[in-house]
């Protein structure tokens, strides 16, 4: 097709509304989250939460720290809105000019990044895990481990690159079933490479690495199917890729805020108890389910609307736009919460429990991560809608000096929950995972204060119905869960299939229960349907 052609098509062809894109990106990613719990499921039965898999998380952990950088958070953050200016004022040839030199320059980074880490890989563990330090077994584990799992960081971060070009080309369904090849790949390392290995955790190094390598092949053709897959070129000098830069710059440190404060999670867990980073693992896991399928959903399909709303000068869509994803999120993410609160024990029973490798005590431990954790999903979905009302009009020192802010109170809750004076009140693992939640709400009400500060935003008439559904909704929810739990005197007394099915059946009630609630107070799919004027000009 030819230039002209494509962009016509572009330019003419017929978009879904938000909406429509945020099931078509919350279906796919909800196929991939449900992989990753099998995965997740797979794992405690494999490697429990022992010696070895504290270091297979810590070396799984430090390539996804870095990913937030390099691929769907700071680099994504800067790099759609100015790829979206490019394809608005540019045309389809400016496009892939652009892609190119970005690409070219991200490759270059990391191939030197994942070099000079391989060889230094304990000097990264001591970094990240001090705590191993007198466990010289789980020391040399986890650094041999981060020299397998690093070059991951490569792969994946080109494959952020990809998904953001077909993102921007409303091509959402593609980078969100990509993320099913990781967990395919390591649910097949551990059920059928494992046993090749003297110690079944090497097995999922590997897999997180071949994983990174498939993610990134799965997408190149539909790449060329758009004309758009990149030919890196090396050019520091070309303008775009000098402004991706410029506002990657504060990105990074804002998205390193949030890193900076899991990296001091794991360095203080990696003191706490063996088990605990584990214990982290499985329920930050499960309390990002939600987060994972919706919030990034709504935060994927808003960022390339805002940021053409932007360009546009249609303050009233972005508004418009901005309570939309609000209103959504919030309605996953408030019975979200309460849920996982209340049936945290009979979930991470239902899942992890085998009496072996995830004991009973591992059980009883991660029920109070996932609680805590559950206290913020409300908090960390907002953040994923709230942020792109910043980096649409590329304002990326706002959310910056937010997340430092978040970042100092984070770290001295960590600091008063879990190393307190008297041994007798310490929060231990939890207490991490309730600094975070904290953190979050506090991250997302200046978040919310500073769009109402500028006047991008402002609540609609909508408001004041969903708030009264989502209180009558979830009491009843909350009631239907609490009745449920009275039937079940011991969950491990159950078999396997029992508790599962005991507790897909305590969830459905709970959902039947909250959705009949929100269609008397009158919600309908309507009020949540939003096609955007400026995607369809």
């Amino acid at each position: 097709m030819s230039e002209s052609k494509d962009v016509e098509q572009r330019e003419s062809a017929p978009h879904r509304g938000l909406l429509g894109s945020s099931v078509v990106v919350g279906t796919m990613t909800m196929l991939s989250r449900v992989l990753g719990l099998i995965r997740d499921v797979v794992f405690a039965r494999v490697i429990g939460a022992d010696g070895l898999a504290d270091a297979f998380f810590v070396a799984f952990k430090i390539p996804n720290f870095l990913r937030r950088l390099f691929a769907e958070g700071a680099f994504s953050q800067a790099f759609v809105p100015v790829l979206a200016e490019y394809r608005e004022k540019g045309g389809a040839s400016a496009v892939r000019e652009l892609t190119d030199r970005v690409a070219g320059a991200l490759g270059s980074v990391l191939v030197v990044l994942s070099v000079l880490v391989v060889v230094g890989a304990p000097m990264l563990t001591a970094v990240f895990a001090p705590g191993f330090w007198n466990d010289p077994a789980k020391f040399q584990a986890t650094s041999d481990m981060i020299r397998v799992t690093f070059p991951y960081l490569l792969f994946i971060s080109l494959t952020g690159l990809a998904g953001s070009i077909l993102n921007s080309f409303d091509r959402f369904a593609v980078p969100a079933f990509t993320p099913v090849w990781l967990n395919v790949c390591l649910i097949a390392a551990a059920l059928v490479a494992a046993p090749w290995f003297d110690q079944p955790v090497y097995a999922l190094a590997w897999g997180v690495l071949a994983a990174g390598i498939i993610q990134l092949v799965f997408q190149v053709p539909f790449l060329a199917n758009i004309h758009q897959l990149p030919r890196p070129r090396m050019d520091w000098q070309h303008s775009g890729v000098r402004q991706v830069l410029r506002l990657m710059a504060p990105a990074i440190f804002g998205v390193s805020v949030s890193q900076i404060n899991l990296l001091f999670d794991t360095i203080i867990a990696s003191f706490l108890p063996t088990g605990s980073v584990s214990w982290l693992y499985y329920s930050d896991r499960l309390a990002e389910l939600p987060l994972g399928v919706f919030g990034v959903a709504a935060a994927t399909v808003i960022l390339p609307s805002l940021s053409r709303q932007h360009i546009a000068k249609s303050p009233a869509e972005f508004n418009r736009t901005l309570n939309w994803a609000m209103r959504f999120v919030l309605l996953i993410a408030v019975p979200a919460s309460v849920a996982l609160v209340i049936v945290a024990e009979p979930v991470l029973t239902a899942l992890f429990y085998d009496g072996l490798e995830f004991t009973r005590r591992d059980v009883a431990m991660s029920v109070w991560s996932l609680r805590a954790y559950a206290l913020g999903v409300i908090a960390f979905m907002l953040i994923k809608v709230l942020a792109p009302g910043y980096y649409a009009r590329q304002d990326m020192k706002t959310p910056v000096r937010i997340g430092v802010i978040a970042m100092v109170v984070n770290m001295a809750l960590n600091v008063a929950f879990v190393l307190p004076l008297h041994h007798f009140f310490a929060l231990g693992h939890s207490g991490l995972a309730l600094a975070t939640s904290v953190a979050a709400f506090l991250n997302a009400g200046l978040l919310y204060r500073g769009l109402r500060r500028v006047q991008v935003f402002s609540p609609d008439s909508q408001w004041r119905k969903l708030f009264r559904a989502l209180v009558f909704a979830n009491v009843l929810m909350a009631t239907v869960l609490v009745a449920g739990l009275g039937y079940v005197p011991s969950w491990f007394d159950l078999g396997n299939f029992e508790r599962i099915g005991s507790v897909l059946a305590l969830c459905f009630a709970g959902l039947v229960s909250y959705l009949l609630v929100l269609r008397l107070c009158g919600l309908r799919v309507k009020d949540f349907r939003h096609a955007t004027a400026a995607q369809s000009e």
